[in-house]
């Protein structure tokens, strides 16, 4: 009994051997980390270096396909569609009111888009309220309506506004969409903007940067990443940089006290998100260079004197501030020169990324890539929809009726 006691184990330490060293050289670095690894690499610094072993990988032309915010042009997905998302799919798409369709028919397209795309997708729209929510083209079904911004500015109640933004949240989350192009951070300072006007939570600055906050983070704290916009400031214009380009001349002074203060203040709150306005301010450029085309203002002053390390977002590319103004080709690149790592509604995608080929360096873009990537792994990656109860719902009526 002795001797098969003894035979028993000796087998079984044979086995145990055998076992390990079959197993352990199939195990990755990541799985089976030494001592050292642990300390020589932060999960901040091991995150980047998977996004840019990812990036690596990528053609120029994919790498700037990225960069693009597009349109859709149908309600559904052409064969040219599946293959641009197979391959090299855009950075995401924007949804306009002629976007949506009933509220399955587009939940069901945004699904499509994210299933067939090889990287996670921005679905973006404009949900600000008032005039502008996207929301209320949704047909067969109606979506809560939000009253302006100013009336909501009025209450000065950052609780309210808080509440607000994850109503509009989850409204968005029901169809799939996973960032707006809000809040409206502009101060409303000239009485004969109409293109702002009660957009804008109120012409007190403080009150746009309390108001502004707390909406984003009803939107971000309910899974939809919020875009201050429109940097650095469309408030003391009545000219729509829709059809012209918009010439705010304040001192610095003014500016820092005014405009600027709502995006600083954002910053220290850290935005993921903001949004280049097509506007001209020579007390910061010197000229009537747009501030989605300048170098001076998207980056020394956004990005370096700011700090702003996340997306630098323009506004759409097919305003006529921008066309009446500069080739259509000219556009992309120098949004991209200036800083910008989203270019929002180019007309044609594929001369964009011919465009920013031919005229950016590869670091260039990559260094817009990284952010990127960075922004999908941490805030794309893991979104979730919410059931069609919530659109529209009873419980959000009476967080808006709270509105005077």
């Amino acid at each position: 009994m002795k001797t098969k006691i003894i035979a028993f184990l000796i087998l079984l330490f044979v086995a145990f051997g055998l076992g390990y060293f079959w197993v352990a050289p199939h195990l990755s670095q990541n799985q089976l980390p030494t001592a050292d690894e642990n300390e020589m690499l932060s999960p901040e610094q091991t995150h980047n270096s998977s996004i840019e072993e990812l990036i690596s990988g990528m053609s120029i032309e994919e790498k700037i396909a990225q960069m693009l915010i597009v349109q859709p042009t149908s309600r559904s997905i052409s064969d040219a569609m599946a293959e641009r998302l197979a391959s090299a799919p855009y950075g995401g798409f924007i949804l306009l009111g002629d976007n949506m369709g009933s509220l399955s028919s587009t939940r069901d397209f945004i699904r499509q888009l994210q299933d067939k795309s090889k990287t996670p997708l921005i679905i973006a729209t404009d949900q600000e309220g008032g005039l502008v929510q996207r929301l209320r083209s949704v047909s067969g079904t109606t979506a809560t309506y939000v009253p302006e911004m100013y009336r909501l500015g009025q209450t000065n109640n950052p609780a309210l506004a808080k509440e607000v933004g994850r109503v509009m949240a989850e409204e968005m989350r029901v169809l799939g969409i996973n960032v707006d192009f809000a809040p409206v951070a502009d101060v409303y300072s000239n009485p004969n903007n109409t293109v702002i006007g009660t957009r804008s939570f109120s012409m007190d600055p403080s009150i746009v940067s309390s108001m502004s906050i707390a909406l984003a983070d009803g939107l971000q704290n309910n899974g939809i990443t919020a875009c201050y916009k429109h940097f650095p400031g469309h408030g003391d214009t009545a000219t729509d940089s829709h059809l012209s380009l918009p010439i705010i001349n304040r001192t610095r002074e003014q500016l820092d006290a005014v405009d600027l203060l709502p995006f600083k203040n954002a910053i220290s709150e850290n935005a993921r998100m903001i949004m280049l306005g097509h506007i001209a301010m020579p007390a910061l450029t010197g000229d009537n260079t747009p501030a989605s085309m300048s170098k001076t203002i998207a980056t020394d002053l956004l990005r370096d004197e700011f700090g702003f390390d996340g997306l630098i977002v323009t506004d759409g590319l097919n305003m006529g501030a921008l066309l009446k103004n500069y080739s259509e080709e000219e556009i992309y690149y120098r949004a991209v020169e200036a800083g910008a790592d989203l270019l929002v509604l180019p007309l044609n995608p594929e001369l964009a990324i011919q465009s920013i080929k031919e005229h950016i360096s590869e670091d260039r873009i990559n260094e817009s890539l990284i952010r990127i990537m960075q922004f999908k792994q941490d805030y794309l990656a893991n979104y979730t929809y919410l059931d069609e109860s919530y659109f529209g719902s009873k419980e959000h009526a009476e967080v808006i009726q709270q509105i005077p």
